[in-house]
This record gives structure tokens, C-alpha cells and sequence, in this order.
């Protein structure tokens, strides 16, 4: 079976369409920006904070995004006024000059450059990105590995969510990872997944002797599926859902499990509880959001699998984000990786 066959070509189409980037509404992109051009663009507001210059004028310092990448804008005439009616996510059609300083490209807006809009005012696709992979063909895999699993109970359980539960499907291959921080576009929780599995499926060959195989690559599809109810995609881009805010993906993918579970017959209760616990610990740490910590090889496995599929994808959108039309070698500080990031193919001058 493919994922053709269970969501249907309507569905699938709609897919292939959302690949497309064009520019719809004729604004230009962060992407397009180029120093000493002036520009009238739709961004988002990623984030802001009133500076006060050595003579004491206070400027407004604002990160605008969209789906390409973000600009650092400053705002020297209506810094305050500004900052009271901005808040983080409003969408704005702004003005102004393309400068580049400290070897950074930056927007500096014109006096009367900024205008809120509201829903409606906008096209909400210049905020969703989407993965540049290929969503049939990555779901497809993972309905192969299902499938190449010899214990029955683990693939039965594993059939009952990522083929038998449509509506679950239709919601996974589209799902983000996060709302900031890793994979944050469409398609970004099945492109995160399927990562996280042929890490696992490497580490359950490798350390053979010491792993159920199956258990492990069956815990990292199964990791991250209660994301498919903590965020859902908004005309501004990726938002937490209530119940996200309230209850969290891993109680939900425990809700989620257990509920396939009580539709199957003969599931061992010693393999629901391994399962589930990779589940609850798989963030390694308590104060990281896990309930327990890993207490089990594979549970500790793909911890370390998801972690470094995150890390890694952190620095790589960094690097696409920050770094296009600047010269600098460093990044700025992240403070979900507590660091900046060094370009090592950039020229530092050092």
C-alpha cells in the first residue's frame, strides 16, 4: 500500500500544489532582497525590542520573516509607537532602504513604512514553508519500513496508525515539527520522523547484540506523533493548539497508542509499556519535558537519534536563514542552542 491509496489523488494534488513558491502576490521575498534597493514587502514580525542609541534616541529593533529567511529591520522614526501596537506574529506591509551593516543585510524602514494587516489582507503562503523533500515518497517509505518489520504485534500496531487512521494520515504528512525551533514548516514532523528512524535503523545494526531493532526504529515513528494535535497551520504560520499548550504531544501520543492499542487483539502489555516509555522519555531529561528519563537501551537510543536530527537541522536552518546576503562568518546567538553558529566555507577575515 501507498500513501495514494489511502488519501486519495485529491488530496495528494493539493500537496504537490503547495510546493509551488512562486511569488503570488508580487511582493518580494527576504530571499530577494538585495542591499541598496528599496523595498515594499509583507513580512511577519519574528520579533522586536526598543534600543537607545549612544545620543539617547530610541530606535525600534525588529527580526521580519517569512517563508525564506528573515531581515533584521530598524525603525528610527516612530520607534515606540511601533512597539506598543506590534506584537510577535502581526503581519505588516513595511517600506524602506536595504543596507547592509555590520556586514549584515538590514531594512531600515522609512518614516510612515509600516502597516498593519489583518486576515484577508494578505496571502498566508508567504508564511508557510513547506519541506523540500517529497511528501508521497517520504511516506511511502515509511509505510515500507512498517512493513519490513517481522514482529507481528509491533507491526500490527504500527499499520493500525500510519495506514489504517485516515484522518490521522491526511494530518501527519502535513504537520510541522515545531513551531520555531526545528523542521517548523509543512511536512517538517514526517521529514523529522523518517530522519530520526534511519538514525535508529543504523544504531539498531551497530549496536545488534545489545537492541531489539524492530522496538527502536517502531519508538522513532512513533516519537513525535501526538505533534499532529499540538500545532496546527494558521494564515500567519504555526501555531500551538490548546490542548498543545495544555497537555503537551507526548501525553497525547501515549493517548494515542493506547487507543490503537485498545483496537487491536493480543497486544502484550510488556511491549505496550516499552513503547510507551520511549515515548515519555524520549527528551532525555525531566526538565526537558520527559515524565522519566530513558531507562532502557532503546529508549536512550533514540533520544540521542532525535536530539542529533534537531541539532543538526537547527544549525542547517540557521545557516539558510541568516546567512543569505550577509558576508559575516557567525551567526547571531540562538537561544534555543545557546550559541552562535560559525560558517566554516565563509571568509571570517581572520
Amino acid at each position: 500500500m501507498k500513501l495514494r491509496d489511502i488519501i486519495g489523488n485529491e488530496i495528494l494534488s493539493q500537496i504537490s500544489s503547495d510546493h509551488d513558491k512562486s511569488n503570488k502576490d508580487g511582493y518580494p521575498f527576504v530571499s530577494d532582497l538585495r542591499p541598496g534597493s528599496t523595498m515594499l514587502s509583507v513580512l511577519k514580525v519574528h520579533s522586536k525590542r526598543i534600543q537607545e542609541a549612544r545620543d539617547g534616541k530610541k530606535f525600534l529593533l525588529m527580526t521580519l520573516s517569512d517563508r525564506t529567511g528573515a531581515i533584521r529591520a530598524i525603525d528610527w522614526f516612530n520607534a515606540e509607537q511601533n512597539d506598543s501596537r506590534l506584537e510577535q506574529g502581526t503581519v505588516i506591509r513595511i517600506s524602506g532602504k536595504v543596507v547592509v551593516y555590520e556586514d549584515r543585510t538590514q531594512l531600515n524602514v522609512d518614516s510612515d513604512g509600516v502597516q498593519i494587516l489583518e486576515i484577508g489582507q494578505y496571502d498566508p503562503e508567504r508564511f508557510l514553508a513547506i519541506t523540500n523533500k517529497n511528501i508521497p515518497s517520504m511516506y511511502d517509505a515509511l509505510l515500507s519500513t512498517v512493513n519490513g518489520i517481522g514482529n507481528e504485534h509491533i507491526k500490527g500496531l504500527l499499520i493500525e496508525i500510519f495506514q489504517n487512521d485516515r484522518k490521522f494520515v491526511e494530518k501527519f504528512i502535513v504537520s510541522p515539527a515545531a513551531a520555531k525551533v526545528h523542521h517548523a514548516y509543512k511536512g517538517g514532523l514526517l521529514e523529522h520522523t523518517m530522519a530520526v528512524a534511519e538514525l535508529c535503523q543504523f544504531l539498531a545494526l551497530k549496536y545488534s547484540e545489545s537492541v531489539d531493532g524492530e522496538l527502536l526504529v517502531a519508538g522513532a515513528l512513533l516519537h513525535d506523533i501526538g505533534k499532529v494535535y499540538e500545532y496546527a497551520l494558521t494564515p500567519t504560520g504555526i501555531d500551538r493548539t490548546n490542548e498543545g499548550e495544555l497537555v503537551g504531544h507526548i501525553p497525547m501520543g501515549i493517548e494515542i497508542i493506547n487507543k490503537a492499542v485498545s483496537r487491536l487483539t493480543g497486544f502484550p502489555r510488556y511491549l505496550q509499556i516499552e513503547i510507551k516509555h520511549m515515548l515519555l522519555s524520549h527528551h532525555g531529561e525531566m526538565e526537558w519535558g520527559s515524565p522519566v528519563i530513558p531507562k532502557t537501551t532503546e529508549a536512550i537510543l533514540l533520544h540521542m537519534a532525535d536530539d542529533l536530527d534537531s541539532k543538526v537541522a537547527q544549525f542547517r536552518e540557521i545557516e539558510e536563514r541568516e546567512f543569505s546576503g550577509s558576508t559575516s562568518a557567525w551567526s547571531n546567538y540562538d537561544r534555543f542552542l545557546n550559541r552562535r553558529v560559525f560558517m566554516k566555507n565563509r571568509k571570517s577575515g581572520d
